[in-house]
């Protein structure tokens, strides 16, 4: 009973990752409800408390219990608040998840990103009306087109690892279909929900993918990494738009330095990290409370840009609010399921690998955990990785039907 009921809950969040933040929610809600319906919840415990993520978790969420009732209080108190036991709570559900439920989980994942990328091409080939649902996949329309740049991100990733499987088993079916998903992707990112963010991400975790897979086998790693080094650097010669992406963000980087205040995209990352780097050296134990970054920025930061809400790198929003333990906390809780992935040196541990470095990298550069745009899909995705790579054996296996699995082995 217990898997038919938390199976289509899991499977569904998953086909919910790209569409509007408000359906992600529901999603969410619903998942929950059915783990608590469902029945089991001693085992899901324990298997929880046996977690080496549930401690970094916990002391998380006990710091910021304890800001909350030590600091200050702000009118943006009660929703930080919301956001910080909701990244808690997203953990926490997708590592109390059996393996069969984390599977319908990614299966709905994978289902939904595949379409999207099959809409986006007849989109701009064919042309169709856009459907508000998917106007964040199809159009770039602010956080929810980053949230889903970046979830197509861990596609592309996720491809990288299946195509350095495929090639060592002498499978050139599977590694082209993998290579052609990489530069769907690709194009995805740098042509229609442009994102400086989601191609460094990929980047890092195509040389990743490979470090963790010939980390033993120093000779095989350096010839790799020469070759898809230059497979980078020749791409990206070749692509204009990358080049005049890059060179914007270091012509807004030094305008910023001097001085210049606009709303571009490193302009405004220069001044959020400046001053809430400044905010939490001025408070570093216990920071500014919980929903103190917001009265902070607008005391301490340009006038024109006044109506951000967060600061596009969560470790720096939790150290402002909740002091530099928090910011380490909340760093621990990433780099805990980065490690953990790390260990596993296997595929179901390199597809997890990639999948939270990304998440890393959304964290350090963007608010992938704080904005629900983003955090409600991408550490979702992200976690039930890492609950396959937690799981023993081949975890991956059961992602395609049996049947379907039969036929593509044949």
């Amino acid at each position: 009973m217990k898997s038919n009921i938390v199976r289509p809950a899991a499977m569904f969040w998953g086909l919910t990752v790209f569409m509007p933040v408000g359906v992600t929610y529901v999603a969410a809600v619903l998942l929950l409800i059915t783990l608590l319906a469902s029945g089991g919840l001693r085992e899901r415990a324990l298997r929880l408390r046996g977690n080496p993520m549930w401690w970094p978790v916990v002391f998380y969420v006990a710091w910021t219990l304890i800001v909350l009732a030590i600091g200050p209080h702000y009118p943006q108190t009660g929703s930080n608040l919301g956001h910080g036991l909701r990244i808690a709570a997203t953990v926490l559900m997708a590592l109390a998840l059996t393996e069969d439920e984390a599977i319908w989980a990614l299966r709905g994942f994978w289902i939904i990103g595949l379409v999207n990328i099959v809409m986006i091409g007849l989109y701009y080939s064919v042309g169709f009306p856009v459907l508000e649902p998917w106007r964040g996949v199809l159009i770039l329309v602010g956080n929810k087109s980053i949230s889903n740049a970046l979830l197509f991100t861990i596609m592309a990733a996720t491809a990288v690892v299946f195509g350095l499987k495929s090639l060592m088993e002498h499978r050139p079916w599977r590694v082209l279909a993998a290579l052609a998903l990489v530069l769907a992707v690709v194009a995805i990112i740098t042509l229609t929900l442009v994102s400086r963010t989601s191609l460094l991400a990929l980047l890092i975790a195509s040389a990743a993918a490979c470090v963790h897979k010939w980390r033993r086998q120093l000779k095989l790693l350096a010839v790799a990494m020469v070759i898809g080094g230059a497979v980078v650097a020749v791409g990206l010669w070749n692509s204009p738009g990358v080049q005049q992406k890059f060179e914007l963000g270091m012509q807004e980087l030094e305008a910023a330095q001097a001085g210049s205040v606009s709303e571009g995209s490193w302009v405004v990352r220069y001044y959020m990290y400046r001053d809430t780097a400044r905010m939490i050296i001025d408070r570093p134990i216990a920071g500014w409370g919980i929903g103190g970054w917001t009265e902070q920025w607008h005391l301490r930061g340009p006038k024109l840009l006044a109506d951000y809400n967060m600061p596009h790198n969560d470790f720096l929003w939790m150290g402002s609010q909740a002091g530099v333990p928090g910011s380490l906390c909340l760093l621990a809780i990433v780099l805990t399921a980065i490690w953990l992935a790390w260990r596993r040196d296997d595929v179901a541990g390199r597809y997890a690998f990639v999948a939270t470095l990304i998440l890393l990298v959304a964290t350090s550069l963007n608010s992938a955990l704080r904005d629900a745009q983003i955090g409600l899909s991408i550490l979702w995705v992200s976690m039930v990785y890492l609950r396959l790579a937690q799981a023993p054996g081949d975890s991956w296996r059961g992602l395609l039907p049996q049947s379907l699995a039969a036929r593509l082995q044949a």
